[in-house]
C-alpha cells in the first residue's frame, strides 16, 4: 500500500475476493514486522510473499481506496483463513 508520506507499507486485504471488483475502498490489515503473540495479530512471512517474519494487525483495519494497493506481494493460504476469522473475532470481543 502507498501511504500518504510516499513510503510503501504492506497490508494483508481482509475484504472478500467476490467483493472487491465493485468497491471503490477495500478493507485491509497492515503488517508490522514487530511480532507480538496476540489474539488480534496473524503471522504472515515467507509463505505468504513477504522477505521476512511479520504479523497482520487487525487491531488496525481500515478501509483505503483500491487505488493505494500498489504491488501485489503473495496470498495467504486457503488454510490458513480461519487465522483471519479468529483475529477478526477476537478484534470484535464476540
Amino acid at each position: 500500500m502507498e501511504t500518504p508520506n510516499g513510503k510503501s507499507r504492506p497490508v494483508l486485504v481482509v475484504s472478500r475476493n467476490e467483493a472487491i471488483p465493485v468497491l471503490n475502498n477495500v478493507v485491509v490489515a497492515p503488517v508490522s514486522s514487530t511480532l507480538r503473540p496476540i489474539p488480534t495479530n496473524v503471522a504472515v512471512g515467507p509463505e505468504e510473499g513477504l522477505d521476512h517474519d511479520s504479523v497482520a494487525v487487525f487491531d488496525s483495519v481500515a478501509a483505503v481506496p483500491k487505488s493505494v494497493l500498489t504491488v501485489r506481494l503473495g496470498a495467504l493460504g486457503a488454510h490458513r483463513r480461519i487465522d483471519l476469522c479468529r483475529a477478526l473475532d477476537a478484534v470484535a470481543d464476540c
